[in-house]
C-alpha cells in the first residue's frame, strides 16, 4: 500500500496555503462572489508566495513542486473560495501542455520569462459548439509561409479576459479529425486575438471566464508544440494530469461544507439540546465525512500514481469524478443541516454548492469521466 504520510515539505506547504488562504482569500470570498469581482489583488500576492505556477520545474522559474504536493495546496485553497482557487491554478492548466510538447528552447523562452513576474495565462480547448466532443474542434490553423493563421473562437476559458498567454488547440487538417490538430502558443498581444466578454456564472465568481475569439491570427511556426497532429495527445496528456488538483479543489468544498456544519450543529438547539445530538444529524455528518475522507484518499493516491510516472488516466478521472460528485452532496447536506438559514445568502453553505457544481463540469464533465473510466477498466478484461 502507498504511503501517503506527508513530509515536512509537505506540511510546510500546506501551513503556507492554509494561512494564505484563511487570511487572504477567505475574508473576501462572500465580497467577490456577490459583486463577481476578479481579485487581482489576491492573485498576485498568491503568485509571490509562490502559490502559482506549481507545476513549473524551478529551473523555468516554477515551484517544481509534486502533483501531491499541488494537491496539498489546492485543498487548502479550495476550503476557503474554490472561484478564487481555480484562477490561481488556471496557469498549471495552461502550461502544462508547453511542459508535455514543448522543446527545451521552447520551454525556456516561453515559461522562463513567463514565470520571472505575475502572468496569468489560458487554457484554450473548449468550443461552443463542440463540448466535451474535443476532437471536432472547429478552430482553424492555416499553414501560410513560416506562420500559421488562426480563425474560431473559445468558450468557457479561464482567466480569459486577464491571460497574457494562451494555449491555443487548433485544427490543421479537419478530415483528420483528432489527428489533424495542433497546439500553439498565442501571446496576448497578437494581432487578432479578442478575449469577449465576461460570463455571469453561477458559481466560481471570483474567477473570470469569457470566450476568446481568433481573428486571422498570424503565429509563428515556432509556437507550435510538437508535430501537426500531436494536439490532441498534447491536450489529453494535460487533462490527465490536471484533473487530480480538481479532485483536490472538490475535496477542499466538501470539507468546508462539513466544518461549517458540524460547528453549526453543535450551536443550533431543537428540542431542549444541540441539533449535534439528534440521530439524523449525526448520520448526516458521518456520510459526509466518509465521503470527504474517500475523496482525499483517491486524489492522493491518483496524485502518487503520476508522481511516480505512470500516466494516471483511470486514477485521475476517478478522483475527479467521485470527488466533485461527493462535493455536491456533501454541500448539499451542509444546507440541510443548516434548515432555512442555509438557503441564505448571509450563511456560508449556499455559496458552496454553486462551486461543487462546476467541478462536476469542467476539465472534462462528469458523464466523461464515467467513459474514460469504463474503458480503462474493460482494458484489463480483453
Amino acid at each position: 500500500m502507498p504511503d501517503f504520510s506527508l513530509t515536512e515539505e509537505d506540511r510546510s506547504l500546506q501551513d503556507l496555503a492554509r494561512k494564505f488562504a484563511k487570511g487572504d482569500m477567505a475574508p473576501h470570498a462572500a465580497e467577490c462572489d456577490r459583486a463577481g469581482r476578479f481579485p487581482e489583488e489576491i492573485y498576485r500576492k498568491a503568485f509571490e508566495l509562490g502559490l502559482m505556477n506549481l507545476n513549473v520545474p524551478t529551473e523555468y522559474g516554477g515551484s517544481g513542486l509534486t502533483l501531491l504536493q499541488q494537491c496539498v495546496i489546492v485543498e487548502e485553497l479550495a476550503h476557503a473560495c474554490a472561484g478564487m482557487t481555480t484562477s490561481i491554478i488556471a496557469n498549471c492548466l495552461a502550461l502544462e501542455p508547453i511542459l508535455l510538447g514543448g522543446s527545451e528552447e521552447q520551454k525556456r523562452a516561453i515559461l522562463t520569462p513567463f514565470c520571472g513576474s505575475y502572468h496569468l495565462a489560458s487554457f484554450c480547448l473548449t468550443e461552443p459548439a463542440g463540448g466535451s466532443d474535443a476532437g471536432a474542434i472547429a478552430t482553424r490553423a492555416r499553414p501560410d509561409g513560416d506562420s500559421y493563421v488562426l480563425s474560431g473562437e473559445k468558450c468557457f476559458i479561464t482567466n480569459g479576459p486577464h491571460a497574457s498567454l494562451y494555449t491555443v488547440f487548433a485544427s490543421v487538417d479537419p478530415a483528420l479529425k483528432h489527428r489533424g490538430i495542433a497546439a500553439f502558443v498565442v501571446p496576448r498581444g497578437t494581432p487578432g486575438v479578442v478575449p469577449g466578454r465576461e460570463e455571469e456564472k453561477m458559481g466560481h465568481r471570483a474567477s473570470s471566464t469569457s470566450t476568446v475569439r481568433f481573428e486571422e491570427a498570424r503565429i509563428p511556426k515556432g509556437n507550435r508544440l510538437g508535430a501537426e497532429g500531436d494536439g490532441f495527445s498534447i491536450a489529453m496528456r494535460t487533462l490527465d494530469q490536471t484533473r487530480t488538483p480538481i479532485g483536490a479543489l472538490a475535496t477542499g468544498i466538501a470539507q468546508a461544507a462539513i466544518d461549517h456544519a458540524a460547528a453549526y450543529s453543535l450551536k443550533r438547539q431543537t428540542f431542549g439540546k444541540p441539533i449535534a445530538e439528534h440521530q439524523a444529524i449525526q448520520f448526516k455528518l458521518a456520510d459526509m465525512a466518509m465521503k470527504v475522507a474517500a475523496s482525499r484518499l483517491l486524489t492522493w493516491q491518483s496524485a502518487w500514481t503520476i508522481d511516480r510516472g505512470e500516466r494516471g488516466t483511470l486514477e485521475s478521472s476517478m478522483a475527479k469524478c467521485f470527488a466533485s460528485d461527493s462535493a455536491m452532496r456533501v454541500a448539499d447536506e451542509a444546507i440541510q443541516i443548516f434548515g432555512g438559514y442555509g438557503y441564505m445568502k448571509d450563511y456560508p453553505v449556499e455559496k458552496l454548492l454553486r462551486d461543487a457544481k462546476l467541478a462536476q463540469i469542467y476539465e472534462g464533465a462528469n458523464e466523461i469521466q464515467r467513459i474514460v473510466i469504463a474503458k480503462q477498466l474493460l482494458k484489463a478484461y480483453e
